[in-house]
Formats: structure tokens, C-alpha cells, sequence
């Protein structure tokens, strides 16, 4: 058997394992060499499957959080928006279903939710979920559980551009505690916005008249024209925010108002398809672990090191590419605690075209490439 066989039957034996039964039948029916080759070409590679897809809200997916119960883990729960003009918060279990007396409706195209724990709201910690209703331009505070509205913040007051009724929309946020001072900050960005660096807003979040208000602390982030703006996440323990700048890549700065507005890094700038969305960062430890962006027109996840390499912190490699059953996926978040039997070891949410949001085991994702955390 000469080298050429040998390659042939190396690559088919590697296409075969990540491959439907349907796809490995098609290839042992296949005899001639170059009908081989075209069959493998033209069969796709098998897409991971999720452990849970949930109920489907009413309108339209697009970003999930999710909130970890630290007094019953299997009772933790997913927070996901549903965007239209008539949308909501919708609550889920980790079984998919829907609590439905937890369901905020009657949003107006709630885009974005990110979540924090431990606000001192009236004497108490309580932790609380912020999503911004886009057309609006406000930023809605609930406390978690519960998901009661204890505050509202007017985004982007000020900003105007006559060409564009757009510039004012909110889309993407992620909330950043202090690790220090335990204070919260919301990281907000827009449908439309400048180029000039300022194109996310901070606000501080604070109680006043017991109700939850914002006090503007900072503009950065530099925007390419290209697209928008729309996913951001936030590092608390190494004080990161990462945002996808969608036509060009990851873009990465300090999250504290008080630290440079200087750009960090600029990242994941090769091998997508064309939108770089869902970005949700995976903790090993108080240092290392994994940041995951979504390529939303291939349906994969790039996988990057969270802590960047040994000579700098600020440099991202492509670790792995993962493609998942998601389709046209926005928004993502992912925990490394074990939640249950089926996520031991953590758990991915994705959205998915279909009005869902999917599950998955961070073993799965993880396969024998990525540590998990024990």
C-alpha cells in the first residue's frame, strides 16, 4: 500500500468518526479514489448536539444569562430575551421549560440581559439581571429571583445623529463589579455610534429614592464603521471587557472606569465567516480559562485562552473551533459550575434561530482539547 492510500485512508477513517451515520454509509459505498475524495468534501462535519433545547418564547431569541443558585444548584436558572416591540424576559429551569410567573412581558424589544450578584439594594444583597429595551433607549433593572423591576436607567442621554434615528437604540450590555469597592457598572452599547471611541457608555449603578438610577462615568471603545456593535462580556476577577466589533473581531479593554481607555487587544480578527457575536467567558480558576465567540453565519464557536499566553496576557490565539447545532447564534453565557448530572462541569447556552435557546455540556464542548473544571 504506497503513502497516497495510506493519506486516503487516514483522512477517511478521521472523516468517518465525525460524521452521521448516514454520511460514514455514503463513504463505505464509495470504492473509486477520486469519488472518495469529492464524497468527503461534499458531506458535512456532524455539529454538536445540545443536551437541552428549550420552550420557545413568542417572538425572537437573542441573548441569554444565566443565574447560578447558590443554594440549590440544580434550581439555577437561564434569563433570555426575547426581542420584539411587544417582547419580554423569559425564564427557563434547566430542563428548557418555562417558569412562567417569572416571564416579563410587555418590553419594548428587549435586546441584550446580563446579570450580577450582590447589589446593596435598600440594606440587602440582591442580585440583579439588566436588559436594555431597545427602542426605548432605557436600561431595566430586576431582582433574581424574583424578577421584580426595582430601577431603570435613560441611556445615551444627549447623543444624537440627524442621518441615523438609530444612534440612541440599545443593544448589547455587560455588568462589571468591583472587586474592591463591590460596586456595580453597566457597559452599554448601541445599534448605531461613532468612531471617534466612544461608542459604549458606562453607568454606575446606584440607589436613589429606592429605586435603581445610573450616573454616567465613562465613554470608550473603538468602533471600525463596519457593522455594530452589539455583544459585550465582562472578566470581573481579571477586569476585562471584551466587546465584538461584528466586521472585524474582538476588541478588549480594562473594565474599570478609572483604568485607561487605552485598546488592550484586538482579536478573532480571522476565520469567520462574516459576524463575530455571542461572547461568553469560561473560568477555570480566578486566572485561566476560555473566551468563546460566536461565528454566527457558520454556527461555531472559536474558542480563545482567557488568560492569553505566557509572554502576554493580551494576546488571544485560536485554540479550537467548535460547530454546534446553534443556528445564526447572537447571544451566549457560560458557567463552570457543576449544576447537575447533565452539566457537571459547567454549562453553555446558546441562542438558536427557532425562538430557543440550547444547552450544552461544557464536557462536550470541552471533548479532549479543553480542561474542565473539577
Amino acid at each position: 500500500m504506497n503513502i497516497k492510500v495510506n493519506l486516503l485512508l487516514l483522512i477517511t477513517i478521521l472523516a468517518v468518526s465525525c460524521m452521521s451515520k448516514k454520511g460514514a454509509e455514503e463513504i463505505g459505498e464509495t470504492t473509486d479514489t477520486e469519488e472518495l475524495l469529492d464524497t468527503l468534501a461534499s458531506l458535512p462535519v456532524m455539529s454538536l448536539q445540545p443536551v437541552v433545547t428549550t420552550e420557545p418564547t413568542k417572538y425572537d431569541t437573542d441573548d441569554p444569562c444565566i443565574w447560578i443558585n447558590k443554594d440549590d444548584l440544580s434550581k439555577s436558572l437561564i434569563i433570555g430575551t426575547d426581542k420584539d416591540e411587544d417582547g419580554g424576559l423569559y425564564v427557563y429551569d434547566l430542563e428548557g421549560k418555562i417558569i412562567q410567573d417569572k416571564v416579563v412581558k410587555n418590553l419594548h424589544r428587549p435586546n441584550n440581559v446580563d446579570l450580577e450578584y450582590g447589589f446593596n439594594y435598600k440594606g440587602k444583597q440582591v442580585d440583579i439581571a439588566v436588559t436594555t429595551e431597545r427602542l426605548t433607549h432605557r436600561l431595566l433593572i430586576y431582582s433574581v429571583p424574583e424578577m421584580t423591576l426595582i430601577g431603570s436607567i435613560n441611556a445615551f442621554e444627549g447623543e444624537k445623529d440627524t442621518t441615523n434615528s438609530e444612534y440612541r437604540d440599545l443593544m448589547g450590555i455587560g455588568l462589571y463589579k468591583d472587586p474592591a469597592k463591590k460596586d456595580i457598572y453597566a457597559i452599554v452599547g448601541r445599534k448605531v455610534g461613532p468612531t471617534d471611541s466612544t461608542y459604549l457608555w458606562q453607568y454606575k449603578l446606584m440607589v436613589k429614592q429606592d429605586s435603581v438610577r445610573g450616573e454616567l462615568v465613562r465613554k470608550f471603545g473603538a468602533f471600525s464603521g463596519l457593522k455594530e456593535i452589539e455583544s459585550i462580556a465582562v472578566d470581573d476577577k481579571l477586569g476585562y471587557v471584551y466587546y465584538s466589533d461584528e466586521g472585524l473581531g474582538v476588541r478588549k479593554y480594562f473594565a474599570h472606569p478609572d483604568s485607561s481607555n487605552r485598546e488592550l487587544a484586538l482579536f478573532a480578527t480571522e476565520g469567520f465567516q462574516d459576524d463575530h457575536e455571542g461572547i461568553s467567558i469560561y473560568e477555570l480558576d480566578d486566572k485561566r480559562g476560555y473566551i468563546l465567540v460566536s461565528d454566527q453565519q457558520s454556527n461555531e464557536f472559536h474558542i480563545f485562552p482567557r488568560e492569553g499566553t505566557a509572554e502576554d496576557p493580551n494576546k488571544h490565539p485560536l485554540l479550537k473551533v467548535i460547530p454546534v447545532s446553534t443556528v445564526e447564534s447572537d447571544g451566549s453565557d457560560v458557567t463552570s459550575v457543576t449544576l447537575n448530572d447533565k452539566f457537571k462541569g459547567g454549562l453553555f447556552v446558546a441562542m438558536s434561530e427557532g425562538k430557543v435557546f440550547q444547552y450544552y455540556s461544557w464536557k462536550d464542548i470541552a471533548g479532549d482539547d479543553l480542561e474542565v473544571k473539577e
